[in-house]
């Protein structure tokens, strides 16, 4: 049963987790730390490393290949048995070595991000890491820390915590020491308790702590995480539908070739039989790309590595291509679209609205407006990080006083406080009493307008203190209300002289003489401008989800270029009232969804993958990991993300930035197509050693093919090429084009014709050096012939793949991997063809230079046809 610490007293709580307020001695810490455990998260169990080798075999393929393995060793071809397990072996240990450094890559993502934690042991202060806090320790909690495990408050100094981490409420919650009554309160209305993942935005308090790790609400979230299992991407599904078709119908082709064997055999001897086996063993060599899964595997590599030197961290490579296809993009508002930072924008002071760094101290009313903006707030400044600590907001009045050449330490050591009135939600105000430099003793108030504009009686102008005419309040209101209508957050400020002075109290807060506005916000990225307009050109729709207020959320929107005429922006409240079939119909003219729970961000991606979209979904907090494990492509946030939403995620952006993402679908795009091309040069020279070898075995002639012969093109003088296809550079405007049809599998109709007319030239070419050998010298050379020319063709074939356009316009020069890999292939070949040792092995018959000087002719000639037809517009 949960412990309901919120309803009892502070003493209550210490006593039920047998503490103190002195914190607890080193050994009690040490005691608890063995019996609960660390403070983290509890992943789900990693497989052991021999789990993982050995599921590397699993595939229907890498099956087939064990039992033509089997057959060679049977039938004494011990080469080509060595040749298949060492392949097997070496694919099985790149899988694992892959799957152990993504674990280790993630690992040390968290260690960057692991948290200290300032706690009363033996009476003394100490900083630990947070995975040492315990039950019953006593921890100190100040303006900028992260809360490290859920606790109960025992003494609070205007504590306000932001916890959108957890809850999705923007806005800090301000806490409280106070029991709270009832037996089901809700995780937010909980003001006396903090949570791990939470971040102290304003004042101090001292909590002792009640649960730690997976007993925390982040671990409760994590848990459920961890029960959750992502779908598969569209080419692991197209890959995986390819891989049992081709299985089945290399069995059946399997089964087909050895029975025409047996036939023109004429006989069911051993010797026939293991014949006749060797011949289905070279036709399934052929038929199965054994370097495909290791090509792909590397192509998605090359592209997690761009990617990660811009920012986007993919967690798992498979889901490199998914990019490729998303077309909407549910974004978040802070952080990634905007700055998170709040900013000054406008000051409204003597009648006159200005731009705050218009704000002068030679002016007497604007040196009042900054005095009290910097006195009667928080904020301070870290000397040693030089950034400012504190609630956004009044971070950015320091940046006022900043700008002007205050540094607010100092001023505020010049104006001590005497007496300060913090700020709480009901009254919405903050004053604090100063002796200013003339002598004068003065209350300095800030808060919403509403409030301090009906508690003031007077106005500051130049000409003097003057009365606060009805005209002169709706001048006030008028202004405000323009500001509010862009988004812009906006202050108040007064004084009022309180002679003598030491002390004030709420009753003290009237008769105000009202200074003047401020206005700030928390600014769009200037890249994200770009990046929108990008993504809209390339067909990406880009959707806004914000905790915010719908008129902070529509304004940005609107800067941004995501709200546009005729779009539409719903509050949660409205979302809510919405069935969804309703949904359904508004939902492409809808562009903003603000005031939202972590229930309708699902809600929302889900809307938009039953219309058949691939959705992308921004979050940082634990309550957005359910919608970013439900999106297509999650996107967790690097620098403010929880762990939990890094865990849930597909890709983690290290900048926070919008522009980052839509730089990945770009990459993600160009991923796509170079594994398209890719699997077309290797299924198309497959296709031809298939055509190869079912000719021969209808026609009942010799085998053109050993198959280790087969495997070395499959392995060695193929595998070069695919990688350099793989780095092909995006030839044109990749988001001048539409987002894939994510149905559309990828060997569609179209490219396995054009994968088919492909392997029956470099087939009919193959065939021709073939029949030129068995009628020169025999079976010996009409098969080492075969093998020179089938290599080569597939060699020239990697200039045909590189992309749709001819050769002549991608230009040779524009990917030098391709020149190297054709010439490391020619190189490999030679050293089969002339070296001893090696054409030994490979069963090598004498041949001329003019018979090789043939063949290469012929294997050029497939390309010589392919580039006619692309540049006559045949692709």
């Amino acid at each position: 049963m949960e412990s309901r610490y919120y309803s009892q007293t502070p003493e209550q709580v210490l006593a039920a987790v047998e503490s103190r307020e002195e914190g607890l001695t080193s050994q009690q810490a040490q005691e608890r730390l063995e019996r609960f455990g660390p403070n983290a998260l509890r992943e789900e169990k990693k497989k052991p490393v021999w789990q993982v080798f050995l599921e590397q075999f699993k595939d229907l393929l890498v099956v087939i290949l064990i039992a033509a393995a089997v057959i060679s060793m049977l039938s004494g071809n011990v080469e080509s048995t060595i040749v298949i397990f060492a392949v097997l072996i070496l694919n099985a240990v790149l899988g694992t070595v892959q799957h152990c450094k993504a674990e280790k890559s993630l690992e040390s993502l968290k260690a960057m991000s692991a948290p200290t934690a300032r706690v009363l042991r033996d009476g003394e202060r100490l900083v630990i890491p947070s995975a040492q806090i315990v039950p019953g320790d006593i921890v100190e909690l100040e303006a900028g820390d992260m809360v490290v495990a859920d606790g109960r408050i025992l003494h609070n100094y205007s504590l306000k915590v932001n916890e959108s981490s957890l809850t999705g409420e923007s806005e800090g919650v301000e806490k409280t020491e106070a029991v709270i009554e009832g037996d089901k309160v809700a995780l937010g209305d909980r003001k006396n308790l903090v949570f791990s993942g939470s971040l102290v935005t304003y004042g101090r308090a001292l909590v002792v702590i009640t649960g730690t790790g997976m007993d925390t609400e982040l671990g409760k979230v994590a848990a459920l995480m961890n029960q959750t299992q992502r779908r598969k991407t569209p080419l692991q599904e197209s890959l995986d539908q390819f891989s049992r078709r081709l299985a089945m119908i290399i069995l059946i082709i399997c089964v087909g070739v050895f029975a025409l064997s047996l036939y023109h055999a004429g006989s069911f001897g051993t010797q026939a039989i293991l014949d006749s086996l060797m011949f289905a063993v070279a036709l399934a060599v052929a038929a199965i790309p054994e370097a495909l899964s290791s090509i792909v595997t590397i192509v998605q590599a090359m592209g997690t590595q761009k990617m990660a030197k811009e920012n986007a961290i993919m967690k798992e490579l498979k889901a490199v291509e998914t990019l490729g296809a998303v077309s909407v993009i549910c974004s978040d508002k802070t952080g990634t679209l905007t700055q998170n930072k709040m900013t000054p924008q406008t000051a409204f002071v003597d009648g006159e609205l200005i731009s705050c760094q218009e704000l002068t101290l030679e002016n007497p009313i604007h040196r009042r407006l900054v005095r009290a903006a910097i006195l009667a707030s928080d904020a301070t400044t870290d000397e040693e990080k030089g950034t400012a600590v504190g609630d956004p907001t009044e971070v950015a009045l320091i940046m006022i006083g900043d700008r002007m050449g205050i540094e607010e330490r100092a001023y505020r050591e010049q104006y001590p406080r005497l007496c300060e009135l913090a700020f709480d939600s009901d009254r919405k105000l903050m004053s604090t009493l100063h002796v200013l430099e003339e002598g004068e003793t003065v209350m300095l108030t800030k808060g919403a307008l509403d409030v301090l504009l009906d508690r003031s009686v007077s106005l500051l102008t130049s000409e003097g203190v003057v009365e606060l005419t009805q005209e002169r309040r709706e001048q006030i209101l008028a202004v405000n209300q323009a500001l509010s209508s862009q988004g812009l957050r906006v202050l108040a400020f007064a004084f009022r002289g309180m002679p003598g002075a030491r002390q004030v109290t709420l009753v003290d807060e009237r008769d105000y003489t009202f200074i003047g506005l401020i206005s700030m916000i928390d600014p769009p990225r200037p890249e994200a401008v770009q990046a929108v307009a990008d993504a809209k050109r390339g067909g990406i729709r880009t959707v806004m989800i914000t905790g915010d207020h719908k008129v902070t959320a529509s304004a940005i929107a609107k800067q941004i270029g995501i709200l546009q005429e005729g779009d539409e922006a719903l509050s949660g409240g409205e979302l809510d009232e919405l069935d969804d079939q309703a949904l359904d119909r508004k939902l492409e003219h809808v562009s903003v969804y603000a005031r939202v729970s972590p229930e309708h961000k699902i809600r929302i991606v889900n809307a938009w993958k039953r219309k058949g979209k691939i959705v992308a979904m921004t979050g940082d907090g634990v309550n957005d990991a359910p919608a970013l494990k439900s999106a297509d492509i999650g996107v967790a946030m690097g620098i403010t993300g929880t762990e939990v939403s890094k865990d849930a995620a597909a890709m983690i952006l290290a900048d926070d930035n919008f522009a980052t993402i839509v730089k990945a679908v770009v990459n993600g795009r160009g991923v796509y197509t170079n594994i398209k091309n890719a699997i077309t040069f290797l299924l198309s020279g497959n296709m031809a050693g298939i055509f190869s070898v079912l000719v021969t075995s209808i026609l009942g002639l010799p085998n053109p093919f050993l198959p280790v012969h087969l495997l070395f093109i499959n392995l060695l003088t193929d595998s070069l090429p695919a990688i350099a296809i793989g780095v092909e550079p995006a030839t044109g405007d990749l988001l001048s084009q539409k987002p894939r049809d994510p149905k559309e599998p990828i060997l569609s109709r179209s490219l396995m014709g054009r994968i088919g007319v492909y392997g029956l030239l470099i087939a009919a070419a193959t065939m021709a050096a073939y029949f030129m050998g068995l009628n020169s010298g025999g079976s010996a050379l009409a098969m080492t012939l075969a093998f020179a020319t089938l290599t080569l063709a597939r060699l020239f074939h990697g200039f045909n793949c590189r992309g749709q356009q001819s050769i002549f316009a991608l230009g040779f020069l524009s990917n030098k991997a391709s020149l190297a890999a054709f010439c490391a292939g020619i190189v490999l070949l030679a050293a089969v063809l002339f070296v001893p040792f090696l054409s030994g092995l490979f069963q090598v018959a004498p041949f001329t230079m003019e018979q090789i000087g043939l063949c290469a002719l012929l294997a050029l000639s497939p390309t010589v046809v392919i580039q006619i037809g692309k540049c006559v517009g045949l692709r």
